[in-house]
């Protein structure tokens, strides 16, 4: 087999476990294929459906293999790739490293080969692969090598998403296990804290993240205001403006954009900015370079500002508030590596509001409402 070269950007879909952890089942993800459909989520690039955790029954069946739940997939797996695919999605599964995964159903330690069969045999395009319940003494870097090379056999081209929380320095050897995401983080949560310690804590690692290996900071929480599958998840909610320095954050730092609320019955605004295009093109910048941190001695401590190069000779500019209170972001064009005697200036466009700013000469500024950001795709352009 021949396989294909595969994320060669983030993946853009959907995953089921922020709003609906167990409460799972082949109507909900019909409805949910179909709601993305007709919604536009597929044209703007979100073509994973992954269905998470607790899926399949407690037991393996007497040949060893996964069983999916007769309630809540009656039609068995095949029939509900069958169906995503119809409908021009592709179908994403959910396993673990261990002997179990994270919710107590059966992992697939030492079940990798053939596990990883059964789900090319059921049509799966993605697999979630977790870190739960190792066995003692066993080393996180060979199961995921291990299922890395199960999947590569396994006679279908599948993406596998390395789901390791960010420990033992994931960020320096998953690369090598065939993994094309790997989770960088603990879970998320449907607050500003949980967005603003994640983010933070990935600012020293922008540069781990490439083609074909991306940085996966965990399933977006936009839009669920609270709706959470458990206690934890819901923790409280957070502001449209929240939500909105969440997925720029994301774009800019080259996460998968794994939509995780329930589209079915989405608000306007909600769907505006998961379909902000300018935004989603950033992310897909096919050259996929990592963002780097830009400093301004005026700038207030909780201010940080990205900047990205794209494939066309544009550099995306993002500017967000991790404080409190509004404050002023600037960054000087000499640090974004456009001198004054290169008689060139920027031209500004707002990623948010889709409009231009017209040209800026040396330096742009901003107001930045508190938790929030501005997102700018500059251009260069003849002084003259």
């Amino acid at each position: 087999m021949n396989r294909k070269a595969m994320c060669a950007v983030p993946p853009m879909g959907w995953n089921s476990w922020n709003t609906f952890t167990d409460k799972i089942s082949e109507d909900l993800i019909k409805e949910t294929v179909d709601a993305m459909k007709e919604q536009g989520f597929l044209e703007a690039g979100y073509d994973y459906v992954v269905i998470d955790d607790c899926w399949s029954l407690r037991e393996r069946d007497s040949d060893g293999k996964l069983v999916p739940d007769p309630e809540k997939f009656p039609n068995g797996m095949k029939a509900v790739a069958d169906y995503i695919h119809e409908k021009g999605f592709k179908f994403g599964m959910y396993s673990c490293c261990g002997t179990r995964t994270c919710a107590n159903y059966p992992g697939s330690f030492d079940h990798e080969y053939q596990d990883a069969q059964q789900f090319a045999e059921w049509g799966v395009d993605y697999l979630k692969y977790d870190n739960c319940f190792k066995p003692q003494n066993q080393d996180g870097r060979t199961l995921y090598r291990r299922m890395g090379l199960a999947l590569a056999n396994c006679g279908r081209d599948i993406v596998f998403s390395a789901c390791q929380w960010g420990t033992d320095d994931v960020h320096q050897w998953i690369r090598s296990t065939g993994a094309h995401l790997f989770r960088s983080t603990g879970d998320i949560n449907d607050s500003w804290n949980s967005i603003k310690d994640i983010a933070l804590s990935q600012m020293d690692k922008l540069e781990y993240s490439g083609s074909y290996c991306h940085n996966d900071m965990d399933m977006l929480v936009v839009g669920m205001y609270g709706k959470g599958g458990n206690e934890y998840i819901s923790a409280g909610g957070c502001s449209d403006e929240e939500y909105q320095t969440h997925f720029a954050l994301w774009a800019m730092m080259n996460s998968p954009l794994m939509i995780g609320c329930d589209v079915r019955s989405l608000n306007d605004q909600t769907r505006t900015l998961l379909l902000n295009k300018d935004l989603i093109a950033i992310n897909q910048d096919i050259e996929c370079r990592a963002p780097f941190l830009v400093s301004c001695e005026s700038n207030n401590p909780d201010m940080r500002i990205l900047a990205k190069y794209l494939s066309n000779g544009d550099v995306a500019v993002g500017m967000f508030n991790f404080g409190d209170t509004p404050s002023m972001a600037a960054v000087d064009f000499w640090d974004l590596g456009l001198t004054v005697s290169s008689q060139k200036v920027m031209e500004i466009y707002d990623c948010i509001r889709h409009e231009s700013l017209g040209r800026k000469n040396e330096i742009l500024t901003s107001v930045i409402p508190a938790h929030g950001c501005g997102v700018y795709r500059c251009c260069l352009v003849d002084r003259s």
